[in-house]
């Protein structure tokens, strides 16, 4: 997922412990955050998301912060629950096929907001709706492992081929192109989310608004979206599980300050501050260690540079290799971001795969920085640096992602003697900006969508989707796709990291740091529920 992660314990990774769910039963002690009517009162928080969502409909979302709010109002078949283990959810019966290709799942009694049944029918139509190339659904991808999901996206085949089918109202039918065994764990990812397919065929805006036809069947339902401004849940009165949601409002603002979002919270106006949902100011994270405010976790995910290769001169191996030999990675982990990060030199974060921390290639290799840029300049026709077409790096709008711009800034300005722009642009714009192809260098950040390391790997397997770089790699292509019918799991883990060793070979990305969460919140706050993807369930959480 954009940034914006499951105990599996039948799956590879176990050996590496990936998943990091836990509930937040004792609250980081803090002089501010909000009293929020806790204790008997109106069971109310406010928290930060920093920016407008990309998109509030399941099928477009790509981002954390859309991810974010989707997570508390729609539920998927199944859901991540407190142990980071998914749970039946919408579905109330599985089965599964001895061969792991086809799903049965019976829909739970369950309305949406308006009152609707939610049915098979409403799976189907949005999962297919996603896939249709029409809708240019960049998460699309994240379907390919049902029949014919790949091949419709393509236009190679109907969307009606799919390998999903409402056998009737309680019934829906999955076939999937291979045995995934982590496919309950997909179901529970906003993609796989279903819409009010009724709503939607009406209205093929009803996504953009709060109102009647924003119909959602989650613990909350979103009443207000002052756009760039705030979005406030209420709970879901008609939601199957109601019960257990004790909140009864969130109020999610966009303060795009990381020491206003501080400033707030220390002011008791909002409950929490700080990753997921949010962003703290690096310089106030060391006062917050010494204060034993801070929480820290580390998550599946990878900060990271895309260099467009369809763009000069990053059309060039060589020149995108130097660029990315040349950052001091271990300076800006400690001199910047000091959130606990781990300087990345691979794609897949070593909360996945362990060995990754030490990662493909040495950080800070300037020597060999400057030896691969005169051979990528030699190749170009380049006589020297300052021949190089002008080059700009971009991001969105954020004090750390500027922070971090700048000094990569610097160091490629000292390394390779190469003059770099910024730029930024707010979220919104930003990630238009990187999927239409307009910029040369773009930050980016990944936070893994479910518990395997292909997740970050299949971004890059064809072009189009979240894959902004343009770039594409037959052999890497054909090693994913090995990978998804190799049962015996060592050989399965060989071939994506012998894929992982060809993506950090061309480098298409230059990876920077592997995340952590960071936060402080309202002591009196509890029972969120955090996973190492990165993100917060408020499904559970109440004030005391």
């Amino acid at each position: 997922m954009l940034n914006n992660l499951k105990n599996h314990k039948k799956h590879i990774f176990v050996a590496f412990s990936f998943v990091l769910a836990f509930t937040l039963l004792i609250a980081a002690c803090a002089p501010g955050g909000g009293d929020g009517g806790g204790a008997g009162g109106e069971q109310k928080i406010r928290v930060n998301i920093n920016t407008e969502p990309f998109s509030l409909n399941p099928g477009l979302a790509n981002d954390t912060t859309s991810g974010g709010v989707l997570l508390q109002t729609f539920e998927g078949l199944t859901r991540i629950g407190k142990d980071g283990e998914p749970e039946n959810a919408m579905a109330e019966e599985i089965e599964k096929s001895e061969d792991l290709k086809k799903y049965t799942f019976t829909i739970r009694d369950a309305t949406w907001s308006n009152g609707d049944k939610v049915t098979a029918q409403d799976f189907e139509y949005a999962w297919k709706w996603a896939l249709d190339p029409k809708n240019e659904a960049q998460y699309a991808y994240q379907l390919y492992y049902l029949k014919n999901g790949e091949s419709a996206n393509m236009g190679k085949a109907s969307v009606d081929e799919v390998g999903v089918k409402a056998v009737d109202e309680k019934t829906l039918e999955v076939t999937l192109e291979n045995p995934t065994p982590y496919f309950l764990e997909l179901t529970a990812f906003y993609t796989y989310f279903p819409v009010n397919s009724k709503i939607a065929k009406e209205n093929p805006n009803w996504y953009t608004d709060a109102g009647d036809n924003y119909t959602s069947n989650g613990p909350f339902v979103m009443t207000t979206w002052e756009h760039n401004d705030k979005i406030i849940l209420e709970k879901n009165a008609d939601y199957w599980d109601n019960e257990t949601v004790n909140l009864n409002q969130i109020e999610m603002i966009m303060v795009n300050d990381p020491n206003t979002e501080l400033s707030m919270f220390d002011n008791g106006e909002l409950d929490w501050a700080g990753s997921p949902m949010g962003t703290l100011p690096t310089e106030a994270i060391p006062s917050l260690k010494k204060e034993d405010r801070l929480n820290i976790e580390p998550i599946a995910g990878t900060y990271w540079y895309k260099f467009n290769t369809e763009k000069k001169p990053f059309n060039n191996v060589n020149i995108r290799k130097a660029f990315a030999y040349s950052i001091n990675r271990d300076a800006i982990v400690n001199n910047i971001t000091k959130g606990g990060e781990i300087p990345g030199m691979a794609a897949v974060p070593p909360t996945m795969i362990k060995e990754n921390e030490k990662g493909y290639f040495e950080d800070n290799n300037v020597d060999e920085a400057k030896k691969l840029l005169e051979k990528g300049l030699k190749e170009e026709g380049y006589g020297s640096v300052t021949d190089l077409p002008p080059i700009t790096l971009s991001y969105n709008t954020s004090e750390s992602h500027a922070k971090i711009a700048q000094a990569i800034q610097d160091m490629w300005k000292k390394n390779l003697g190469v003059d770099v722009k910024l730029s930024n642009a707010e979220w919104k714009v930003y990630i238009d900006k990187l999927h239409n192809g307009n910029y040369q260098i773009g930050r980016m950040g990944w936070l893994g969508d479910y518990n395997d390391p292909v997740n970050f790997l299949e971004l890059y397997k064809e072009k189009g989707g979240n894959n902004d770089t343009r770039w594409h790699n037959e052999e890497f292509a054909s090693l994913l796709e090995q990978s998804a019918t190799e049962t015996d799991e060592k050989a399965r883990m060989k071939l994506l990291k012998q894929a992982e060793e060809i993506l950090m070979d061309d480098m298409p990305i230059a990876p920077i740091y592997f995340y952590t969460n960071t936060w402080v919140q309202n002591e009196n706050l509890q029972d969120v529920v955090l996973s190492g993807l990165g993100d917060a369930q408020f499904k559970w959480a109440s004030l005391k």
